[in-house]
């Protein structure tokens, strides 16, 4: 019989034992192994059986085991002890502390955050990393206030039927049961926001906290009784509904999340943010809930617009257009047109969203459009992915050069704390001195190769055991009153070359490629000598039919006789499980279609603990690969079509794998060490760990756009408003006026007949201005070398200096190129528009060519 309402009794701690509850609502646990250790040891087959939730221990632990550890002076002691030292890391100054003139705090905004399998609010990489970040910035001291969803039943778990076919439930989640508190109001009603909807209606939500270290993350939740039963099921599942489920779901994130911050500052004294970060553009809406107040305020729409601009960072995650949620036109009028936001013209926002450019789709209201419009600064999540980015919305910056468009890039990390197996943190701590591998040094002989084997080994061990109780909880679930079959205990085998996958199941991500050649791929995992064996595991959306036929071919060649001890599909890939995978392979393969992977950080999270990847060069792999941390797969860019590319490149890894990584492996000296593959592990430990590590992300985020951004949020803010206004009064006049800015002639001289390195270009330029002023603009001359059909690359730029501006004449620019280096030369002059308070001269899509 099945409980028609579920919820948690809390369990009444012994005051000796009280500092427990404090260390289990704060989720530093997640990443924090000592505390991890302690809540183990209270009851160990609890802690395993819940999934290792200090909450839900608290609950399940019967009173006498209370008792006797609260009679425990040592054990009272090192908990004590742990809440002590957790008090020391959320006050205690940290590397954002040392900064001068850093924004007071900073709102970071993202649809899902993945921080530990306790809190399921994530689907995949987007989440995982969203949860990085804030672990990174607690660790370093970054004063950021994260903003999502609660959704009740988070994104889903997965199961594989007998056919195949994977099956979603969505298990309600009790918040009662979880690490969260509800925000309240001094009276103690718990704090709310409401958003105004078409036909009179209103919807609520309350603001549930959770304590990520020192970072307050704020979730709304709609399942309130002040709701209608629609209402209610807003925030019901992750990614889930349609059109304008979603929709709702992205007005309560950007809208309800600015005025739960207002409530949260407001309530708790802690500084209004500076920066807004949107991570993705499903946030995108935080920036017309602060226009509407800026109008409340007396500004314009544009004049706002200046203001939210100059202190929004956009991030953007998707290389692939399909990626991005975007809506009706009809729908967005339809909810703008209400009283959601007070002041807000309803064709202004739409012009926000519009994709109106060239192979843009009319009536279509695209969201990252609009968190490009709304923030100075974006950027993509991968060197290469900022470059497709360029490419993908270069049409919002006609005429600009693709290099010109402005998205920059912030490569991803991962939280090492948090990816790192314990195993390899207490090898550097009893080696090396220190518990943080990612300044350890690895290439010290206190660790010797022997060392790095045994705990690579340990951990392929664990990983081995692992998926022989997931796969035998499997099948129990499946055939329920029936025994495990024997062959199960015997999957994968703890010396065996190990390969992991494991990620979300689009079709770009070629789940099935490892298939392409299935006799090939058998003779590869029983191969007498040189076996190996691969772990799979990953989620298909649950209206990707395509996906999920991928999946179902996968475990259908995994479920044969012959094979099933040499690949395995892992069902229900979460934290938990990932905690367990990546440390435990050998290689992490990774082979999308070049360029669809935006960053692709599992590889990542592998080789902070030793793993070498085989991957495509796509996403982070592409800027990192050096020949001695992995093997890159080659990209057949030239097939004639995607079956022809499939086929090489599946072709090329098969090689690979055969030829290269399982000799290298195998290859072992006197004492059973593959000497060869080790020092291949010693230089990934060495050179990747801190790159790879969020904190060096979180770290440029901080230097690179956050402090930045204050910046600029200080000053147009400055006087009242008064340089928005300016700069409002002044885009609008460049806008009228640049139909008559050109470039009429240019003139050069200085160099011989033949040209020399070291010569010099002087150029002149006569730039019409109409009614502008030359402190209006930029005259720039472009130079670089000179391709077939006179493209420019490796390109260089000069600003011309103005010389003098004859009434009813051309305005005169002049500079002068030196010829540094020999071969092709070519140039041309440019004119952007020119202001103190743009980042960057593309950002208001004009310039002027000479031709």
């Amino acid at each position: 019989m099945k409980a028609i309402r579920r919820f948690t009794v809390h369990t009444v701690l012994p005051e000796a034992l009280i500092s427990l509850e404090e260390l289990a609502t704060n989720l530093r646990w997640s990443w924090h192994h000592p505390t991890r250790q302690l809540f183990a040891s209270i009851a160990p087959e609890v802690w395993d059986e819940i999934g290792h939730d200090p909450v839900g221990l608290l609950g399940a632990v019967e009173p006498a085991r209370w008792q006797q550890l609260a009679d425990d002076t040592e054990f009272v002691e090192r908990a004590n002890a742990l809440r002590d030292d957790l008090h020391a890391y959320l006050t205690e100054p940290r590397w954002y502390q040392g900064l001068e003139d850093a924004p007071s705090t900073i709102a970071y905004f993202s649809p899902e955050f993945g921080i530990a399998a306790a809190l399921p609010q994530y689907s995949g990489g987007l989440g995982i990393l969203a949860g990085d970040h804030l672990k990174s910035a607690s660790d370093l001291g970054v004063p950021i206030i994260g903003v999502g969803l609660f959704y009740r039943a988070g994104y889903f778990r997965q199961a594989i039927s007998r056919e195949g076919w994977q099956q979603e439930t969505y298990p309600v989640l009790d918040p009662d049961g979880l690490p969260l508190r509800v925000l309240r109001n001094p009276d103690g009603t718990a704090a709310q926001v409401t958003l105004a909807l078409p036909d009179g209606r209103a919807m609520r939500a309350r603001i549930w906290q959770v304590a990520v270290g020192r970072i307050t993350l704020l979730l709304l939740d709609t399942d309130i009784p002040e709701n209608e039963d629609a209402l209610r099921s807003v925030t019901d599942r992750l990614y889930g509904g349609g059109g304008e489920h979603r929709l709702l779901q992205e007005l309560l994130l950007g809208i309800g999340g600015v005025r739960a911050i207002k409530a949260f500052t407001e309530l708790t004294g802690v500084a209004e943010p500076e920066v807004f970060h949107t991570n993705e553009g499903h946030a995108g809406f935080l920036g017309l809930e602060r226009i509407s107040d800026l109008i409340g305020n007396g500004l314009s729409f544009d004049e706002a617009l200046q203001v939210v601009r100059a202190g929004t960072v956009f991030t953007t995650h998707t290389p692939v257009p399909a990626g991005i949620d975007r809506f009706e036109s009809s729908l967005i009028a339809r909810y703008f047109s209400a009283d959601l936001l007070p002041g807000v013209d309803t064709a202004a926002v739409l012009s926000l969203g519009a994709e109106d450019y060239d192979g843009g789709t009319p009536n279509t209201f695209n969201m990252a459009v609009m968190g490009l419009r709304l923030g100075q600064r974006a950027n993509g999540v991968s060197q290469l992915h900022g470059h497709v980015s360029r490419g993908m919305f270069g049409a919002l910056w006609p005429d600009f050069d693709q290099d010109d468009v402005p998205i920059a890039s912030v490569t991803n990390g991962v939280h090492a704390p948090t990816w790192t197996d314990p195993l390899l943190m207490e090898l550097a701590s009893d080696r090396l001195g220190s518990t943080d591998t990612t300044t350890a040094d690895w290439n010290s002989s206190a660790v010797t190769s022997a060392d790095l084997w045994n705990v690579r080994g340990q951990m392929r061990a664990q990983l081995v055991a692992d998926a022989r109780e997931r796969v035998a909880a499997a099948w129990s679930e499946e055939n329920p009153g029936v025994g495990s079959p024997g062959w199960i205990d015997r999957i994968l085998d703890p010396r065996v070359l190990t390969i992991g996958f494991a990620r979300r199941v689009p079709t770009y991500k070629r789940l099935t490629l490892m298939l392409h050649d299935p006799e090939r791929l058998r003779a590869l995992l029983l191969h007498p000598t040189r076996p190996i064996q691969i772990v799979i595991a990953g989620k298909s959306h649950p209206a990707d039919e395509e996906g999920k036929r991928l999946i179902q071919k996968l475990t259908q060649f995994a479920a044969g006789a012959d094979v099933r001890h040499r690949i395995v599909f892992l069902p229900n890939y979460d934290i938990a499980m990932a905690q367990v995978l990546y440390p435990g392979t050998d290689v992490w393969l990774n082979n999308p279609l070049r360029p669809l992977e935006a960053c692709g950080t599992s590889g990542m999270k592998a080789a902070l603990n030793g793993s070498l990847n085989l991957s495509i060069l796509d996403g982070w792999w592409a800027e990192f690969y050096d020949q001695e941390n992995g093997w890159a797969i080659p990209t057949a860019d030239s097939a004639v079509d995607s079956g022809e590319r499939d086929t090489l490149e599946a072709e090329a890894m098969y090689d690979i794998i055969e030829h290269q990584i399982a000799p290298r492996f195998y290859d072992r000296n006197d004492y059973d060490v593959p000497e060869r593959w080790v020092s291949s592990i010693r230089h990934t430990l060495s050179t990747l760990s801190q790159p790879l590590s969020a904190d060096r992300m979180v770290q440029e985020y901080v230097t690179r756009l956050y402090v930045p951004a204050s910046h600029a949020e200080r000053t147009i803010s400055a006087s009242s408003y008064g340089p928005a206004r300016e700069l409002s009064a002044w885009k609008a006049r460049v806008r009228e006026a640049w139909p008559s800015v050109q470039v009429t002639h240019v003139e050069s001289g200085g160099v011989d007949t033949t040209p020399q390195v070291g010569d010099w270009l002087h150029v002149r330029a006569l730039v019409e201005l109409g009614p502008l002023a030359p402190e209006d603009v930029k005259v720039e001359v472009v130079y670089g070398k000179a391709q077939t059909g006179d493209e420019l690359t490796k390109i260089r730029r000069l600003a011309l200096t103005f010389e003098s501006h004859e009434l009813g004449q051309a305005a005169v620019f002049v500079g002068t190129v030196e010829l540094a280096r020999p071969g092709s030369f070519g140039y041309n002059v440019r004119v952007v528009p020119s202001n103190d308070l743009l980042a960057t001269p593309a950002e208001l899509g004009l310039i002027a060519v000479a031709h």
